[in-house]
This record gives C-alpha cells, sequence and structure tokens, in this order.
C-alpha cells in the first residue's frame, strides 16, 4: 500500500493542498479557519498520513514541537497540567517535550538558552525566578512564551502570554473558609519561591481583616517531607494552631502523616487545607479539602495561547487571562 500523501488529504477533507500544507507544517495562518483545520487534522488521522519532520524542518524552519517547562516533574499537579498542553499541541501537530528545572534559576536560564538555540518553536513554562525581561531576546527571536503564574502580570510590550489563577484570593478564601468554620488559631506553611509570596500575602490579608494573628512558616520546598517536618516544628514549639493552611497539597499531606504521628484527630484536633487539587488529594484519609485549579483547562488553554501567537493570530504586545479556581471541601477541613 502506497504511503498517503498531502493530495490525498487534500482529496479527503475537500480543501487545497496548499492549505493542507500550511496546517501540517504548522504554519497556519489567519486565512485557514479552525473549521478548515480540524478537517484537514482528522483527514490526516483516517489516512495515517505522517509528514517527514527531517524534511519539513528544512522547509519551514519549524521543529513542530513545543517545551513545556516545569519546576517539579514528580508534584502530581504538573503532569495533569502537561497532559493539557499535550492535548491540544496534538491537535495542531505539535510533540511536546518536557523538562524539569527544580525552580533553579540556572536550570531555568539553561532551558530559555535551550530554547533559543531553535531547539523548539514556542515554549510553555512554570517560572519560580524568572521576570519578563529575561523572556525578551527569546520572544524577539520568533519563539513564543506562555507563562503559567499564580497572579496577574502586566501584557506589557513584550509579546509574552500569561495565563494565571488569583492565588491571592483563592489563600483569602481558604481563611474566610476555615473563620467560618468557628476556626481562630490559623497558621500557613509554603515553601520558597514560585506562588509562595502571593498566597501567603493572601493569607496575611485575611487573618488581619478579620483581626488575627498570623503565623506564618517557610521551609525549603513544597514537598511532602518539607510539610512534615515543619508541622512537627510548629507542634514542638508548643503553638497549637485548630487549623493548618498549606501552601500546596503535598504540604498538606505532610502536615497530615505530622499530625497522625501525634495521634491529633484531623479535623477535630486540627483542620487542614491544601492548594492545587493533585489527585491524591481525595485519596488520603480524611480526604483533603483545597484549591482546585482546574490545571488540566490551564494547561490547554496555554497551548491554545501558544498555537494562535505561532499562528499569528495575537496581539504584537502580551496578554493576560485568568483561569477560574474553586474550593474544594472535603473531610480534612
Amino acid at each position: 500500500m502506497k504511503r498517503p500523501t498531502q493530495k490525498d488529504v487534500a482529496k479527503l477533507a475537500g480543501v487545497s493542498q496548499a492549505a493542507v500544507s500550511m496546517v501540517l507544517s504548522g504554519a497556519g495562518v489567519p486565512t485557514v479557519s479552525s473549521d478548515t483545520w480540524a478537517r484537514i487534522t482528522e483527514a490526516a488521522r483516517t489516512l495515517g498520513y505522517a509528514p517527514n519532520r527531517f524534511a519539513q524542518a528544512l522547509k519551514t524552519r519549524r521543529t513542530m514541537t513545543i517545551a513545556c517547562i516545569v519546576p517539579d516533574i514528580t508534584n502530581p499537579f504538573y503532569p495533569v497540567l502537561i497532559r493539557g498542553v499535550q492535548a491540544v499541541a496534538q491537535e495542531g501537530a505539535y510533540d511536546v517535550i518536557t523538562v524539569n528545572t527544580d525552580g533553579d534559576p540556572a536550570r531555568e536560564r539553561h532551558f530559555l538558552d535551550w530554547a533559543h538555540q531553535g531547539r523548539v518553536d514556542g515554549v510553555i513554562g512554570v517560572f519560580f525566578t524568572l521576570r519578563a525581561a529575561d523572556f525578551r531576546s527569546l520572544v524577539e527571536a520568533g519563539v513564543p512564551v506562555v507563562r503559567i503564574e499564580s497572579a496577574r502580570k502586566k501584557g506589557g510590550d513584550i509579546a509574552i502570554d500569561d495565563i494565571f489563577v488569583d492565588s491571592r484570593e483563592a489563600a483569602r478564601a481558604v481563611v474566610d473558609y476555615l473563620i467560618g468554620r468557628g476556626h481562630r488559631r490559623i497558621a500557613m506553611l509554603a515553601g520558597t519561591g514560585g506562588p509562595q509570596r502571593v498566597r501567603v500575602d493572601g493569607y496575611r490579608e485575611a487573618m488581619a481583616a478579620a483581626g488575627m494573628e498570623p503565623s506564618v512558616t517557610i521551609t525549603d520546598a513544597f514537598s511532602e517531607e518539607a510539610g512534615f517536618a515543619a508541622a512537627q516544628s510548629i507542634l514542638e514549639n508548643g503553638y497549637r494552631p485548630t487549623a493548618i493552611f498549606a501552601a500546596n497539597d503535598l504540604m498538606a499531606i505532610g502536615v497530615m502523616r505530622a499530625l497522625r504521628d501525634r495521634q491529633l484527630r484531623i479535623p477535630d484536633d486540627v483542620a487542614v487545607v491544601g492548594f492545587d487539587d493533585i489527585s491524591p488529594a481525595s485519596l488520603v484519609s480524611p480526604p483533603l479539602t483545597t484549591v482546585s485549579q482546574f490545571q488540566a483547562r490551564m494547561g490547554e488553554r496555554a497551548a491554545e495561547a501558544l498555537l494562535e501567537r505561532l499562528r499569528g493570530l495575537r496581539p504584537p504586545h502580551g496578554t493576560t487571562e485568568e483561569v477560574r479556581f474553586q474550593l474544594v471541601e472535603r473531610a480534612s477541613a
């Protein structure tokens, strides 16, 4: 059986071969409608058409690859986000390479330099240390960037697209929820960098508004072990909160382990709330009250924004888009 060609795809989709070439090369332009795009990609799948990526890259100067840069691939939050990115990228005929930085400044810069070498056509990332100015040369070299953020950033003159959840407002919502449940001694734990500042700020603002004294412990990581150690330290120092708010679910799970080790009941003795709604959150005992960021949808929107930028469908300046959050009430608080 002969290998299907772009001509075969065009015939099945009912479009021109030029349109097929633009779509399957990733060089989509505003004249290719989303309906035409969908018909072409479906026809290609039906026929089993596979472009020669090496020849295509030489001709189009595109790799048909997107980089997804995350700080901790072992955190269950990120695989769900990456899956959302990949689902949309695949529809656009792009592959996704995922790289891990551990939130380290040198590694974050390394992967920007790597992208600048023409390894990928675009970058989607969660960056703990880089600022907008750090992306200028990459964007001006024609490699678009979408950042996934924990707070609203100004679009600015650099054409960076930001997708964000308002972590400050979400943290305030957590504290208000706990106050509504009768808690007056609410402690907070957070790791270093990333979303720490805005989540802690939201906690402090809500505590101040209620006339309550904050208690914040900053650890070196957003990990289960860090949460366990921080909770142990709080309890050993004689402070007995009635609720502990952890800046992510891994830390919250560590807190729960520390409380169980001391034979403290959750939530009767100490309530626990996390942030992220990772898959283990509903499986621990008791199930964890947390904040969902709808990370799969966040990944999808990031990929949609990047593909639009690659196709010339975004404005010349930076953009910002908010994704909603939801407090998920379970038995831990």
